[in-house]
This record gives C-alpha cells, structure tokens and sequence, in this order.
C-alpha cells in the first residue's frame, strides 16, 4: 500500500517537515550521496502567482537532506519559451541559494547527457537527460496547478523539465500525457512533494489564477502522490491520462492508498478548470 501525506498549514518550514515526516523519506533516499531537487521554473513569475516553486518547500527540503548528510542541487532546464536561469533568480530561488550555498543546475546546458532507453514507451524509445540526473536521487518539488494541456500539472508533469531540449513542443505534438507517461517510466523520481502552499487554477500551467491552499502533498510514490492531489483539486485522477496509464504500467499506484496527516475532504478545493 502506497503512503500519501497531507500536511495543512501556514508557509513554513514546519509544514513541509510535518508531510516529509509522514512518508519514508530516509529510507527511500538512503542508496544516494546526492539528491537532485527538481523545481518547476515554467516561467519567470515567481512563487507568489502559484506558478513556480515555493523556495519554503526548497529550503525545508534542503535542512532535511543536509541532516541526512546528502550533497543537494537544484534543477531544472529550460522550457520552449523560459530561460530557467532567468527565472532562479526572477522566481526568488536565487536568494535561497545563495544564502544556503545551494548549487543550481540547468540542466540544458550541462555538457554531459546521456541517452536512456524508454522502456515500453507509448511514443518515445530514448530520452536524453543530464548523466547527474542518472546518477543522483530525484525529488519531484512539483506545484498544484491546472494545465491547459494535461489538465492538471503535478509530481509526474514535472519531470517533463528532466528533458535537455529547450525546444520541447516537438514532444508537445506527440501527445503530452504519453511523453510524460515515458519520462517517468524511464526517470521516475524518489519522492515526490508538491507545493500547494499557493496553487493555480484555471488557465494554468502560468497564466491561471493563484489560489491560497496551504497544503503540502508529499510521496515516495509519485503515482499516488498525483492521485490524491488530483482528488484534492476536484479530479478524478482516471480522467487524467497520464495518471491512468502510470498506474497502469506499474510506476505507482493510484489504488490501495494509505492517506495520513489530513484527510482529502479537509483540503479539497474544486479548482476552475480552462
């Protein structure tokens, strides 16, 4: 049975430490000396519009891994119209690095990649990623969001920015719910913690609405994590494709879930949808 937290509360430090501290977090990161701390940086609006990720969710995760003695690095590369390394700093997240010396990665400039075979892919045989990124563990450090697209983006949409390319839209064509079924086949992330603290609805993944959620989601199954918080934003995560078809090829679980800290009907919000 897959272990979902949900931890209800204001901005903190505190908040993110009481969902992480209801989920197998040391045990799951316990084979890696590094971690890699994947934040969404889809645009260069910061924290405050529920666009990009909270530095509260960075810095408390950061505490916590440096206690666990791991090296930690923030990630991210750039999108189609972004430049991740516009937006470290236009999101907020450079004064966080700065003043906890916490390296960031862009991942799309990075001179070693590597090519991964998909296995059973629905669209893609190969994805080229950052060789760190096979090298270290992953922390999906996702947001609550709608997306126009996939109709909501979460820990799994999030490791759609694994990918080096900056010209991603070739993916977008091929139908983004199986690319992201593929990525996250191949490059399935450790744990999975998504930021709610001020979420998005509407016309998200940017130009949505910012909505006040206080709530942090936490997982090591990034599957289940979707789940629950799809359920949370007023979804049945069966409508989302690659939620579905996640489950269905075994990455995670969208069944048998085990909900601990607040219950989903304590948090749920119907969210607006485009």
């Amino acid at each position: 049975m897959s272990r979902v937290a949900i931890a209800k509360g204001e901005r903190s430090l505190e908040t993110v430490n009481k969902a992480i501290d209801l989920i197998p977090f040391q045990e799951a990161l316990r084979d890696w000396e590094r971690v890699l701390i994947k934040v969404n940086f889809i645009t260069t609006k910061n924290w405050e519009t529920g666009a990009t990720t909270d530095p509260m969710v960075v810095e408390a995760l950061t505490h916590r891994l440096r206690d666990l003695g791991k090296e930690v690095i923030i990630v991210e590369s750039d999108a189609q119209t972004t430049n991740a390394d516009k937006a470290w700093v236009a999101s907020g997240m450079n004064e966080l690095g700065e003043r906890l010396e916490i390296p960031f990665i862009n991942m799309r400039h990075v001179d070693e990649k590597i090519e991964l075979d998909v296995p059973y892919g629905q669209v893609l045989k190969k994805i080229k990623v950052a060789k760190i990124a096979t090298e270290s563990a992953i922390i999906s450090a996702a947001k609550l969001k709608t997306h126009m697209g996939t109709k909501v983006t979460l820990g799994l949409k999030n490791m759609f920015g694994m990918l080096t390319t900056k010209f991603k839209g070739k993916y977008h064509v091929r139908g983004m719910d199986k690319v992201i079924h593929d990525i996250n086949k191949t490059l399935p992330p450790h744990v999975t913690v998504i930021d709610g603290f001020i979420a998005m609805e509407g016309k998200g993944p940017v130009h949505g609405k910012p909505v006040k959620m206080d709530t942090i989601i936490a997982s090591i199954d990034p599957v289940a994590a979707d789940t629950i918080a799809s359920r949370v934003m007023g979804f049945e995560p069966e409508e989302i494709d690659h939620i579905k078809w996640s489950h269905e090829s075994g990455i995670g679980s969208m069944k048998d879930i085990e909900v601990v800290g607040e219950g989903i009907d304590s948090v749920r919000r119907i969210f607006q949808r485009l």
